[in-house]
């Protein structure tokens, strides 16, 4: 009889512990470094906080993203403004960002895609 009491309780557990596995799972798609280091070229580096840093091949920036399902919104961020001739800086309009395979494709406010970030 007693252990009858306890199957309800290892069930929550399991449930528990299986969706606390998925959500950190989630976020760990995006955790790491991204792009390249040549200078000119933008990478990021995503922590598994959702905090990141990085480069625009230009300006450095800064901020804390959060995941959403299978998506990663870079939300408001921090960034220098120095001027780089002959450096595209797309990176500054960076919005959300979702993984393809090894690469992590960076989308504007208005969902189009703008960049591509290769896993490194």
């Amino acid at each position: 009889m007693k252990a009858t009491h306890w199957a309800p309780a290892l069930l929550v557990a399991g449930i528990l512990t299986v969706t606390l596995a998925a959500c950190s799972g989630a976020s760990s798609d995006f955790t790491g470094s991204w792009g390249s280091t040549r200078s000119g070229q933008a990478n990021v580096r995503i922590e598994q906080d959702g905090t990141f840093h990085g480069t625009d091949g230009c300006n450095r920036v800064t901020g804390k993203g959060t995941v959403s399902g299978s998506r990663f919104s870079f939300g408001h961020f921090a960034s220098t403004m120095m001027a780089c001739p002959g450096v595209t800086t797309w990176f500054n309009k960076a919005s959300t960002a979702k993984r393809s395979g090894d690469d992590l494709v960076v989308y504007d406010d208005g969902g189009s895609k703008i960049g591509t970030l290769a896993k490194r």
